[in-house]
């Protein structure tokens, strides 16, 4: 298995791969994890902007693990902000 990740205005999206074969691709929201049955082969990623690829994962796990420390470190930025 294999994963792509980018994001970019409040979207995640993911390109996978399962033994060589394509997984197609899931959108979900930053706020949401994927899931296996979030992936559709005849859906098509959008524009692969460089600034908004996060990086390759060997797992859906890797890649919702990716997400919650993302979003941890968003929400100790908020509350630090907030605090000010």
């Amino acid at each position: 298995m294999g994963f792509a990740l980018w994001r970019k205005d409040g979207l995640s999206w993911a390109m996978g791969t399962h033994e060589y074969r394509p997984m197609g691709v899931a959108i979900i929201s930053s706020t949401d994890y994927f899931r296996p049955r979030d992936f559709h082969p005849r859906k098509q990623l959008p524009s692969r902007e460089r600034a908004a690829f996060i990086g390759f994962f060997a797992s859906i796990d890797h890649l919702n693990q990716q997400l919650r420390q993302r979003k941890k470190a968003t929400t100790r930025a908020v509350s630090a902000i907030t605090l000010l």
